[in-house]
């Protein structure tokens, strides 16, 4: 067989060795691999592709980012673009396609698979926002990497008697500020799915003050609404009609807020790219690999429009469809437990 794989949406740790792992399994098979630059990108227009074998992944298992790049783009938006991606499948000579993204590049490859493709997913993002998996590659490095940050900030917040709201990724699910908030420590976290005013952030820090803590670190995500302030989001959107959450700088609006409201010298970090880059975690290596490996599986047998996902310490099938109808939220259980240590 002949197998394309593609990496699709925002890099995180974790993707390089998904596609070691497709490669080194597909070559077990006897199959031969094409890696498509670029997502989805890679087959509209001039496809863009490259051979792999076990000597073009050899090494990349510790490696951050994607060796075959990475785009937002949607072939969705418009039929022409579906129609291409179809040809090119076709004209690449592709058996089958293993695309390794989030929701929206699953999203896109459940809706070829309705059309007839033979295509099957990899959960990868570091929101850890897709459904029917408990873990998707990437998050567990990124919050390390929040877990360390806050571990670093607790000695400057304390040093200085400051209060430090830390802004982290997580457009409409909290599972980063939550996880790496209870990890690093946080003295509050502000998540999408749960409702919060600046006058109860605040409220909060007082108290603490007034208990003799003088120093607190706030974890707020990027998508959170907190009601008495204000936001300027940007009308621009991606090719996923997701509004661009760089520049909202919630951040920066919450810290300027807090001081004005308490007098408390505060400062601000937003973590920003850095929860995405350098090498993956054990951890995640080892779950990329695991789904990569059932990738390839999952094509010999039959299984398309599927993905391999972690339940517990088991690899099971779920449907694409499953997987992006709705997105992964905060459990409740697990941000009362966080509440219990602010």
């Amino acid at each position: 067989m002949k197998i394309g794989v593609l990496t699709g949406g925002g890099d995180c740790p974790g993707l390089n060795p998904a596609i070691r792992a497709v490669v080194r399994r597909a070559e077990q098979h006897g199959d031969e691999v094409l890696g498509i630059h670029n997502g989805w990108a890679g087959l509209l227009g001039e496809t863009k592709s490259q051979p792999l074998t076990s000597r073009d992944v050899s090494g990349i298992l510790p490696l951050g980012g994607t060796i075959l790049g990475t785009s937002r783009t949607n072939p969705l938006r418009n039929p022409a673009h579906i129609a291409q991606v179809e040809q090119n499948m076709q004209n690449l000579g592709l058996d089958a396609l293993v695309a390794i993204g989030g929701d929206d590049t699953l999203t896109v490859a459940a809706h070829l698979h309705e059309r007839g493709l033979a295509l099957v997913g990899v959960p990868k993002t570091m929101d850890n926002d897709v459904s029917g998996t408990d873990y998707t590659i990437g998050f567990n490095s990124a919050v390390s990497i929040v877990a360390d940050a806050l571990d670093k900030l607790h000695t400057t917040a304390s040093s200085h008697h400051r209060v430090l709201v830390v802004e982290v990724m997580g457009r409409g699910a909290g599972w980063v500020a939550v996880v790496g908030g209870l990890a690093g420590g946080a003295d509050y976290v502000v998540i999408p799915e749960v409702p919060a005013t600046i006058a109860e952030i605040c409220d909060h820090l007082q108290t603490r003050r007034a208990r003799g803590k003088d120093f607190s670190i706030i974890v707020v995500s990027e998508g959170a609404a907190i009601q008495g302030v204000e936001t300027h989001d940007d009308a621009s959107r991606d090719a996923f009609n997701h509004v661009r959450l760089d520049r909202r700088n919630i951040g920066e609006i919450v810290g300027r807020e807090i001081e004005r409201r308490t007098g408390f010298e505060t400062r601000v970090t937003v973590l920003g790219h850095l929860q995405r880059g350098g090498s993956p975690s054990l951890f995640d290596r080892v779950l990329a690999t695991r789904l990569g490996v059932k990738a390839v599986d999952y094509i010999h047998e039959g299984r398309f429009g599927y993905m391999p996902a972690l339940r517990g310490n088991e690899i099971v099938p779920v449907r694409l469809a499953d997987a992006v109808a709705t997105p992964k939220l905060v459990d409740p259980e697990l941000y009362e437990l966080a509440r219990t240590f602010f």
